[in-house]
């Protein structure tokens, strides 16, 4: 029998804490609001997973995708997703070297702590199945010879939904491989005029850079600092009743709403609950997990991994509509 994680003790908290806000305020020098996608990317940083960032364009996806990642001095590498992109461009491929008659390994971007996928639901199917290894099991596979991949490792891929031109549908075995999808909102008035407050200053220009404020040890010290963060198994069995709940909605919610679910959350999502309830507990500086935990993030961890039927998108019923009355009908702690 494995033996209990010791206590997180306050002084780890600090730390932790110190950590976190060198990230955020990096992250705050060029990104104008955005609380939420702030919370989310640092929560799949702290959990060693993947995100999926969804808005129309002009909303900032890629700069705060790629603001988190060079706010960690490590290696980052951007990939513009296109119809002709190929799996050997992601993951690379063995090239001839005709000077010394051999095959010498070429490695791709992917081999990057932070990768950029910037729309890649425009990334062809096979292009985007070349993916599903390296995030799954963070290595690559060339000639038969596995590579892994560094650490930390972590995938932000954003995508355009309104634009279906020349582009691929994620499968749905991809997209439950990102702990998170957080849909990006429109600024309020306030933060649209800060918006074009640093525009004069200079502060969103090409020439305004991210300082590297955190190292990868930092990174690594927070993902462990989650692992031994305590979870009452009260709250382990409020987090799988949630999610057997997304799987017989019409007994949980009745046939007039539960009607329009297709297919329930996996496993995964039950897994995602725990991993980012954990590292929300540490940014707001406790070692063990509350319900609102498990609730924080509800939309972000379940609307890629519910699937809604035909009756649902006719009558315009969102995911985070069934979400929410899901989590409305199962008794919280």
């Amino acid at each position: 029998m494995s033996a209990r994680p010791r206590t997180i003790e306050q002084v780890e908290l600090t730390k932790a804490t110190g950590i976190l806000d060198e990230i955020s305020g990096a992250f705050s020098k060029k990104i104008v609001g955005q609380e939420q996608l702030r919370t989310s990317l640092l929560v799949a940083l702290m959990a060693e997973g993947h995100i999926l960032l969804e808005s129309v364009p002009g909303l900032a996806k890629t700069l705060a995708a790629s603001t988190l990642a060079k706010a960690v001095r490590a290696d980052f590498a951007r990939i513009q997703c296109t119809p002709d992109l190929l799996p050997s461009d992601i993951i690379g491929t063995q090239v001839y070297d005709p000077r010394n008659h051999e095959f010498e390994t070429q490695l791709g971007p992917v081999h990057a702590n932070f990768v950029l996928l910037d729309e890649i639901n425009r990334a062809s199917a096979k292009t985007q199945s070349a993916m599903l290894e390296a995030m799954q099991e963070r290595q690559t596979s060339i000639a038969g010879v596995i590579h892994p991949l560094p650490t930390p490792f972590m995938v932000l891929a954003t995508q355009n939904p309104i634009e279906e031109e020349g582009t691929y549908v994620l499968p749905q075995a991809q997209m439950d491989r990102f702990l998170l999808k957080e849909v990006v909102e429109y600024p309020n008035d306030t933060e649209e005029l800060e918006v074009l407050d640093r525009y004069d200053t200079g502060a969103l220009g090409t020439g305004s850079t991210v300082a590297s404020v955190v190292t990868p040890e930092q990174v690594g010290y927070l993902q462990r600092l989650v692992e031994r963060v305590y979870v009452d198994p009260v709250i382990k069995r409020y987090i799988v009743a949630l999610v057997h709940a997304t799987r017989a909605t019409e007994r949980v919610l009745g046939p007039e709403q539960g009607r329009y679910v297709e297919i329930g959350a996996s496993p995964r999502g039950t897994i995602a609950f725990y991993q980012v309830a954990r590292a929300l507990a540490v940014i707001n500086g406790r070692n063990h997990v509350i319900p609102e935990d498990v609730r924080h993030l509800r939309h972000a961890i379940l609307r890629h991994r519910i699937h809604l039927n035909f009756e649902a998108l006719a009558e315009r019923v969102k995911p985070e509509m069934v979400i929410d009355a899901v989590f409305a009908a199962v008794p919280s702690p």
